[in-house]
């Protein structure tokens, strides 16, 4: 989970002005308060004793720099734009260099950890590979520096955030790791969303996730990596990851094809969507055990970039984190170390560009027309991208299946 400088600036600013007029010393003292009269009770509930809960919070204190937070007395708020990586072209999250190190240090870590990757593939069915994936875009296979004191920023979400409910529940989570001895030594550390360790799990998922790989009886993901490999092997066996099938494949969609069959819940049996004309882009056939099974169309940029073929394998994928690009890039990193394949096949399109705004504003007005966008959050996946193209097709448009600039006037005028 890595942060990224222009949210976190966004977030920044929009908290300056009600905080700097808060009496911060007054507000701190709430925030003590909320420890002892609500957190405590939940903890001590929980089987935290008090000294564990009293060495989470020496010397912790709001965290006034992180984003999202709503400090008593001021309301949330919503900026008029944003602009962040995600919603521009789809082709930046594979940047060259973030792809190749990932790929490079991934096979030094296949090679290191071959006996554990491999008694971890035999237990969960999970690929070793896929496990690289996860672990590289995580934390850089440990390599990222996880700074944050996990209670510090807990406890401040907690108390302060648009998800303060969710973050207390993470912040009681992290407590009873902390009283099980799974962390190193007296501090947590977290990224500052509060997820945890070289997988990055937030406290919920490491209590029903985090196994022990070096087998010391503990689940240490923060340095053990055999416990890091172990763990991410055992959340995605426990998402229903299918033994024996890939996660997808690079295809050609005809243009007979309409990109609005994207989606898990427009799927069919692969040798079905080789009928419509949809092959890979290697020649090669698929597999026969997959030909009778089911696939999903995945175009993450529509008509603007790579197609696929995916597997329920690659939605379990993004249980792990909901972006059809992350579970993509975990995808191609693991081909790329296991298999030495190389970039996609077709490029991405210089599309993108879009304030989230815009993108809202786009998915109103479709859900105005009666369409399924998934909610109007300015992102656009499957779902919007798909109404787009409908909404392409009944007006007489060339189908494309991504927001471009140009439909924003059409669809809200």
């Amino acid at each position: 989970m890595v942060v990224r400088a222009v949210a976190l600036l966004l977030s920044l600013a929009l908290v300056a002005g009600p905080v700097a007029a808060q009496n911060r010393a007054a507000v701190e003292r709430q925030f003590q308060a909320w420890l002892g009269q609500t957190i405590w009770p939940r903890a001590k509930a929980e089987g935290v004793s008090r000294r564990t809960f009293e060495a989470a919070f020496t010397g912790v204190s709001l965290n006034w720099k992180l984003p999202d937070l709503v400090p008593p007395g001021t309301r949330a708020t919503t900026p008029k734009k944003q602009r962040q990586a995600e919603f521009g072209s789809p082709g930046k999250y594979f940047n060259p260099n973030s792809v190749e190190g990932a790929t490079r240090i991934g096979r030094q870590m296949a090679s290191r950890h071959a006996k554990v990757l491999a008694a971890v593939e035999r237990r969960t069915g999970v690929p070793g590979q896929i496990i690289l994936g996860i672990w590289g875009r995580e934390s850089g296979y440990g390599q990222v520096p996880i700074r944050n004191n996990a209670f510090e920023v807990l406890g401040t979400k907690g108390f302060m955030s648009t998800r303060a409910p969710y973050f207390t529940d993470q912040l009681v989570a992290a407590l009873v790791i902390a009283e099980a001895g799974h962390a190193p030594g007296s501090v947590m550390k977290s990224s500052w969303a509060g997820a945890l360790g070289q997988p990055q799990f937030m406290p919920t998922s490491f209590l029903q996730y985090a196994a022990d790989g070096d087998g010391d009886g503990r689940a240490d993901i923060w340095r053990s990596e055999a416990d890091t490999i172990a763990s991410i092997g055992n959340y995605l066996a426990k998402h229903g990851w299918v033994s024996g099938r890939d996660w997808g494949f690079e295809v050609t969609v005809p243009a007979s094809v309409s990109c609005a069959l994207e989606g898990p819940d427009q799927g069919r049996l692969i040798r079905d969507w080789e009928k419509l004309g949809i092959n890979r882009v290697s020649g090669k056939p698929f597999p026969d055990h997959e030909r009778r099974a089911q696939g999903f169309l995945l175009m993450p940029a529509g008509r603007n970039g790579p197609a696929f073929i995916v597997t329920p394998n690659f939605y379990v994928l993004k249980d792990y984190n909901m972006s059809d690009l992350y579970a993509l890039f975990v995808g191609h990193v693991g081909d790329r170390i296991q298999y030495g394949m190389g970039d996609f096949s077709a490029s991405w399109g210089k599309v993108g560009g879009l304030y989230r705004s815009d993108v809202a504003a786009m998915q109103r007005a479709l859900e105005r027309q009666g369409h399924d966008v998934g909610g109007a959050d300015g992102l656009p996946g499957f779902k919007t991208r798909r109404s787009i193209g409908r909404w392409q097709e009944t007006t007489g448009r060339t189908p494309t299946c991504f927001p471009e600039a140009s439909m924003k006037a059409a669809l809200t005028r």
